[in-house]
C-alpha cells in the first residue's frame, strides 16, 4: 500500500456525510471554533485519504486499517503529538457513528495512542517579561498604547490570544475590575484585571477610535482593517516578536501563548493553587493544568529548604577543650 501520492490529494478529499455530520454535532452540540473544526476536517480528510489509496473507506474502516495509518504517520516522521492528536479526532468520529447507529463497532477501542514525552511549556521569567513591557511603554503615539494594553492584558489575565482580539468594547465598560471572556465552547468567565493592565487599557482607549476603519467595527476593543473587524491573533504574534527584538530578546521565544504560560506559571511560583488557575485559564480539565506541576515541585522544594527545621544550616558548636588539649 502506498501512502497519498500528495497533500493536494488529501486536501481535495471530500468528506462524507457522516463526517459532515460529525462536524455539525460539534458546532451545534460543542459550541467548536472554525479553527478547532477546520482542523478536525483536516484529520478526517487526511486518514479518508490514505484509507482511500488501498481502496477503503473512512466509515468502515476496521482496527488493522487504522493501525497502518499511525504506523505511516510514524514513518513519515510526524511528531508524537501530533499523530495522538489525529487519532483523538478519529476516537471521536467514530464514537459518534457508533452512538448514532451508522456502524456496529468503535474501531478505535483496541488502538493505542502514540507515546508522547512530556513537553513542558515555553515560558519567559519574570525579568524578561519586564523587558517586553518596557519595551512596549518606550514605544511612542496610539500604536505604542495598544501594544502595552496587548500586552499588560495578556499577561495580566493568561487569555488566549483568540479571546482578547475577540473582546467586545463592552468588555471594559463594566466593571473595572473584571473581564467577561468568552473562552472555548462558548463559555463564560470572568477573569481579574490588575491596576497595571486596567491603567493600560484605559489610555488605549483614548485613543482606541484611531484604529476604526468602519463604524460596525465599533463594537470591538481592538479594531482594525482585517476582515473580521478586528486584531487578528497572527498580527498580535507579529507584534509581539517585533517587540521581543526592540526588548534584546530571541523572538522564536515570544508568542501570545507563551505570555499565557508564563502567567500560569508566574502565579504558581509566587502561591497560587493550581484549581484557581486552571478556572482562570478557562481550562475545562484540570489535567490540562497540571502541565505547570513543576513549577510547584519548585516552589514545594524551596519551602521546605527555607521553612523546614531540619533543613536549617545549623551554627557550629564549637568543640569544649579536653584536658589533653590544655
Amino acid at each position: 500500500m502506498t501512502a497519498p501520492s500528495n497533500r493536494k490529494s488529501a486536501r481535495g478529499f471530500d468528506l462524507s456525510a457522516q463526517a459532515e455530520a460529525f462536524l455539525e454535532m460539534l458546532v451545534v452540540e460543542r459550541g467548536a471554533a472554525k479553527n478547532t473544526l477546520d482542523a478536525y476536517a483536516r484529520d478526517l480528510r487526511h486518514a479518508g485519504a490514505f484509507l482511500a489509496e488501498d481502496g477503503g473507506v473512512l466509515e468502515s474502516a476496521d482496527a488493522e486499517a487504522l493501525r497502518r495509518y499511525l504506523s505511516h504517520l510514524s514513518a513519515t516522521g510526524m511528531s508524537a503529538r501530533t499523530a495522538a492528536r489525529r487519532l483523538s479526532a478519529l476516537r471521536q468520529f467514530y464514537r459518534f457513528i457508533y452512538g448514532e447507529g451508522l456502524r456496529q463497532d468503535d474501531p478505535t477501542a483496541t488502538l493505542e495512542s502514540p507515546r508522547q514525552g512530556r513537553s513542558l511549556p515555553k515560558v519567559l521569567s519574570e525579568a524578561e517579561v519586564d523587558r517586553l513591557l518596557e519595551a512596549a511603554r518606550q514605544r511612542e503615539g496610539a500604536e505604542g498604547l495598544r501594544l502595552t494594553a496587548l500586552l499588560e492584558v495578556l499577561y495580566a489575565t493568561g487569555l488566549r490570544v483568540s479571546e482578547l482580539v475577540g473582546l467586545p468594547v463592552s468588555a471594559v465598560t463594566r466593571d473595572p475590575r473584571l473581564l467577561v471572556v468568552r473562552g472555548k465552547g462558548g463559555k463564560e468567565r470572568m477573569v481579574p484585571v490588575s491596576r497595571p493592565a486596567r491603567a493600560a487599557l484605559d489610555a488605549y482607549c483614548e485613543v482606541r477610535r484611531r484604529f476604526l476603519r468602519r463604524s460596525e467595527d465599533d463594537a470591538w476593543l481592538f479594531p482594525s482593517r482585517s476582515l473580521g473587524g478586528h486584531l487578528t491573533r497572527h498580527r498580535v504574534a507579529q507584534l509581539l516578536k517585533e517587540l521581543a527584538v526592540e526588548a534584546g530578546l530571541e523572538p522564536s521565544k515570544i508568542s501570545p501563548h507563551v505570555l499565557r504560560h508564563a502567567f500560569a506559571s508566574h502565579m504558581l511560583a509566587r502561591g497560587a493553587d493550581l484549581r484557581s488557575v486552571q478556572q482562570l485559564l478557562g481550562h475545562a480539565d484540570i489535567a490540562t493544568t497540571q502541565i505547570y506541576t513543576h513549577v510547584l515541585s519548585d516552589r514545594l522544594k524551596t519551602l521546605v529548604e527555607d521553612h523546614h527545621p531540619l533543613a536549617q544550616p545549623t551554627n557550629p558548636v564549637e568543640p569544649e577543650e579536653t584536658e589533653a588539649a590544655e
